[in-house]
């Protein structure tokens, strides 16, 4: 009876709990394990920025620098890639940087250390961070990060084609698989190698001159986008104007933002190439003009008149010969290809370096007379031939400073020889010419 009883009350109590349980399942419903267990998109956790350093005092920070900048949220760290590397201590770095063999480098660098160091040098850091896929991102992550093998680290250094920047430009264009140079390969600019180093040489004439003269007719060659790479700075502004193909074909931006991190208390780099022509025509003119008219005092009997236009044109002979074999060994021994083809050996002659040694023994030993005319005679010549080569396109080698500088100081060294040569001849009836 009891046990009777008792049936209805369980059957009672075990729908309540069926029905309870219905309950706390539709309230609670469990958490969908496909969604939970979803894996993240590769390189979704990355966020790539081209970082910009501005221009520095020493030469080589002249032409800005720049690296790669990858934050990884999922591992906590900021890292940038930076192939400017060299060491001033490596072995033979002198000879390799003279034969233009220069070892350069990659390395991976915490960010901090990197921002502290330039901001220390009082050069400018700008951050724009890049408008990549999360599958872009995570191959050039892939890619940096090969390159920074110990195996793969070193590179020949060329400061045009093959440097920091153009190494960095590469890399991203490898991660757009090609798209970025397609986007500038074919849009020119104004600017050419030269153009744009002598730019970033404004107010240091010396080493502006050293470049104008050093430079060959490679270096004057019309610069694509892509090309124009090569500086830092100008990629910060081109990657502002290039725009990529999404996944949808719809053209995006290539820079999603930018951050200053740093503005440096210095002006920006300079906008164009200074004018320094004046002061070339000025200088060659003065130099040319003291010659004549210390000529013109010698032959009236002025011993110093005599010795300082002998010395003004022995050592201009001696400079110009030194400097054009520097010419004809970077051309002809050296992998600097942008010093081959050049121009200015019309005007910095080698074979100066013979004249610089006729030119006192035939004023004062009277030997060697003719040698030295004929020698003073074909320097000039050279140098105006040159000149006039300018209107045939093959030979427009932008070097106008550099004619404007020596062609007005080669022809008077000429006419320099001639006339103190006759005069000494004249005023010393004995003397014979070998």
């Amino acid at each position: 009876m009891k046990v009777r009883a008792l049936i209805p009350s369980l059957a009672l109590s075990l729908s309540l709990g069926t029905i309870l349980e219905a309950q706390a399942v539709v309230q609670n419903p469990p958490s969908n394990p496909t969604v939970a267990a979803a894996p993240t998109e590769p390189g979704s956790t990355l966020t790539v920025y081209l970082l910009t350093f501005g221009w520095g005092n020493l030469v080589w920070e002249r032409f800005g620098h720049n690296a790669i900048w990858i934050k990884d949220r999922a591992r906590g760290t900021d890292v940038t890639y930076n192939w400017g590397m060299f060491d001033f201590n490596q072995p033979h770095f002198i000879r390799r940087f003279l034969t233009g063999d220069t070892r350069y480098w990659m390395e991976a660098i915490d960010l901090e250390p990197m921002l502290r160091q330039y901001k220390q040098r009082n050069r400018s850091v700008l951050a724009q961070e890049l408008n990549l896929t999360p599958a872009q991102r995570l191959k050039l992550k892939q890619f940096v990060e090969s390159n920074a093998l110990p195996q793969n680290k070193f590179y020949r250094y060329d400061y045009y084609r093959d440097n920091c920047s153009t190494r960095l430009r590469d890399a991203i264009d490898h991660a757009l698989s090609g798209q970025l140079q397609l986007a500038t390969v074919t849009r020119m600019t104004s600017g050419t190698y030269r153009s744009h180093t002598q730019r970033l040489m404004k107010g240091d004439i010396p080493l502006y001159t050293g470049v104008t003269l050093s430079l060959g007719h490679p270096s004057d060659k019309p610069l694509s986008v892509w090309d124009e790479m090569f500086l830092p700075v100008r990629m910060a502004n081109d990657f502002r104007k290039v725009r990529m193909p999404d996944s949808a074909g719809t053209q995006i931006p290539l820079v999603r933002s930018e951050t200053a991190l740093f503005t440096a208390g210095r002006p920006p780099e300079p906008s164009a190439p200074p004018n320094y022509f004046p002061w070339y025509v000025a200088v060659g003119i003065l130099v040319a003009g003291a010659l004549i008219a210390l000529v013109r005092s010698a032959e009236g009997g002025n011993r110093l008149a005599l010795f300082a236009a002998t010395a003004i044109a022995t050592l201009w002979s001696l400079v110009a010969g030194l400097a054009g074999t520097a010419l004809v060994i970077a051309w002809l021994f050296t992998k600097h290809y942008f010093m081959s083809r050049n121009e200015n050996l019309m005007h910095f002659d080698p074979l100066s370096i013979a004249l610089a040694v006729l030119i006192p023994l035939s004023v004062y030993g009277l030997r060697g007379v003719s040698r030295a005319r004929k020698l003073g005679g074909f320097v000039a010549a050279l140098s105006l031939f040159g000149f006039v080569l300018q209107g045939i396109p093959f030979f427009d080698q932008k070097n106008g400073e550099i004619i404007a500088l020596a062609l007005p100081i080669n022809l008077a060294v000429w006419w320099t020889v001639y006339r103190l040569t006759v005069y000494r001849r004249t005023s010393l009836p004995s003397s014979a010419a070998l």
